[in-house]
């Protein structure tokens, strides 16, 4: 018997969700907070996993403790403290500051399909991941990603491309992440067992 399904989410003891939107045969790892987050089909996450204001495509696999779109502060103002925004928490004739909410909501993570981001890795908000991407253990991502680049380093620089650009424009092309559980299934062999290059040769056109 399969361990996951398309019709059950599975998460895991000790989570925190709030407003989020989940794909089928998805995965939430221990201990992990999600908020405001679409998670795309058999994308899954790690043990605690801190994913906010993100909208997470399919096949995504993201490490344990991996935080993405980590809410950030108002440096602009004199003071970046919580009782700025969260001011009911502190004061019984206070409202918190919606319009600081509404504000960090807007500012998406976007993750493309088929990425993998490593243990520990940070993606601030406002990023987006191409598809294929890989950021190293440990990286911090803070500018935009191109697809089917592998980043590391605090800042994340780019180490190397995982495919070449015209594999990539191929494999994007294609669009496998779209295709049926059915089709993957009948195509899993060649999944395991061809270069990407050569899995395009046999299923472009088809």
């Amino acid at each position: 018997m399969a361990r996951l399904s398309a019709d059950t989410l599975k998460v895991h003891p000790d989570c925190d969700v709030t407003d989020c939107q989940f794909g089928k045969f998805v995965e939430i790892g221990r201990g992990s907070r999600l908020t405001h987050s679409d998670i795309g089909d058999y994308s899954y996450c790690d043990r605690y996993a801190d994913i906010a204001n993100a909208n997470i495509g399919k096949f995504s696999n993201i490490s344990s403790f991996v935080r993405i779109g980590a809410t950030d502060h108002p440096l602009s103002c004199a003071s970046l403290h919580h009782f700025m925004y969260r001011s009911d928490d502190y004061w019984d004739d206070a409202t918190a500051d919606e319009a600081w909410f509404e504000h960090r909501k807007s500012r998406r993570a976007i993750i493309g399909n088929d990425t993998w981001i490593g243990h520990n890795a940070q993606i601030k908000p406002g990023v987006s991941l191409g598809h294929g991407v890989v950021v190293a253990s440990g990286a911090i991502v803070t500018k935009s990603v191109r697809p089917y680049t592998i980043v590391a380093g605090a800042p994340a620089k780019t180490l190397r491309q995982r495919q070449p650009d015209n594999i990539a424009e191929r494999l994007m092309s294609l669009a496998w992440w779209d295709w049926s559980h059915e089709d993957i299934r009948e195509a899993l062999v060649d999944f395991r067992t061809l270069r990407a290059e050569e899995f395009l040769d046999k299923y472009e056109g088809q």
